[in-house]
């Protein structure tokens, strides 16, 4: 069981590294190769043919380290490893139990396995997949568009001259902000016409975009021309669009459009958590305004 337990932890904590390496120095991208088939194989590799606790408490101890070492050195962030790790967790299972399948059913003996063809191979064999689906997708990156509405019991001009430019943003943060998710300090329009520049400032970097369409109380669409926030160099966002119509009764819907590019695959999986992760940035921003147009 000792041995069990210390042999999933050593080739979860090197292929993961391994897999990091290779993510990190552009030799593989976000894609399936590293998010289902790189765990798949730890999970296979360090499969014992049954499912022992211990094997599994040794997976997890690993996982939780080598994800903490990143939030630690700013590699990532905690909401892209916790948004990445059911895919991760059901990727390993998925090992553990086709090794199970294989040794109970096809292996005879299953101690006679080379040591090099049992760790090394599936691992060379993840590096030419992950390189071959980089190289086959690069130019494969999904655009997305996200959309919030809220009204507001205020004109629409209110509306728009509160969102333009904003001194301090502080409202009440959505969950995935008290983790750390980028949250926008302040923005700065520097030029109130089309080529204009508006500037979003966040603790550690800031968003810039430049005005494509200006007509005060009803558009305010943006170009993104610089991302620098830390991290997320699989996502680029490239337009910001606000829209404000006067419904009668009521006052001001206004609707914000974020659109993006993302390289994250799969793309059913992601999509969802991408959708929240920007939601919860409108619903900060749509906070900070309401607290902003009372009187």
């Amino acid at each position: 069981m000792k041995d069990e337990f210390v042999l999933s932890i050593v080739i979860s904590v090197i292929y993961l590294s391994l897999g990091f390496l290779l993510l990190h120095f552009g030799q593989i991208g976000f894609g399936v190769s590293f998010f289902v088939f790189l765990p798949f194989i730890i999970g296979y590799v360090s499969g014992t043919g049954t499912f022992k606790k211990a094997s599994l408490w040794g997976h997890s101890i690993a996982i939780v380290v080598f994800f903490g070492l990143l939030i630690a050195g700013r590699l990532d962030g905690m909401v892209c490893v916790l948004m990445g790790l059911p895919l991760i967790v059901i990727a390993i299972a998925f090992g553990l139990a086709v090794k199970h399948i294989i040794k109970v059913f096809f292996l005879k003996n299953p101690s006679n396995q080379h040591i090099v063809k049992s760790t090394v191979l599936p691992f060379l064999l993840f590096w030419v997949i992950g390189v071959l689906e980089t190289e086959l997708n690069k130019d494969d990156v999904a655009i997305n568009q996200v959309k919030s509405e809220i009204i507001l019991p205020y004109s629409t001009l209110d509306v728009y001259n509160h969102i333009k430019a904003v001194d301090t943003l502080a409202a009440k943060k959505p969950f995935l902000m008290k983790l750390d998710l980028p949250v926008p300090q302040k923005c700065v329009l520097e030029d109130e016409r089309v080529g204009g520049l508006r500037v979003i400032y966040f603790k550690r970097g800031k968003i810039v975009t430049r005005i494509t369409e200006l007509d005060p109380g009803k558009l305010l669409k943006m170009d993104v021309i610089d991302y620098q926030l830390t991290g997320n160099r699989w996502l680029e966002f490239k337009e910001a669009v606000y829209t404000f119509e006067m419904i009668r009764d009521y006052g001001c819907k206004m609707t914000r459009i974020t659109t993006y590019a993302s390289s994250l695959k799969p793309r059913f999986y992601w999509r969802t958590f991408e959708k929240i992760a920007i939601e919860q940035e409108h619903e900060f921003v749509f906070n900070n305004l309401k607290e902003d147009l009372k009187p």
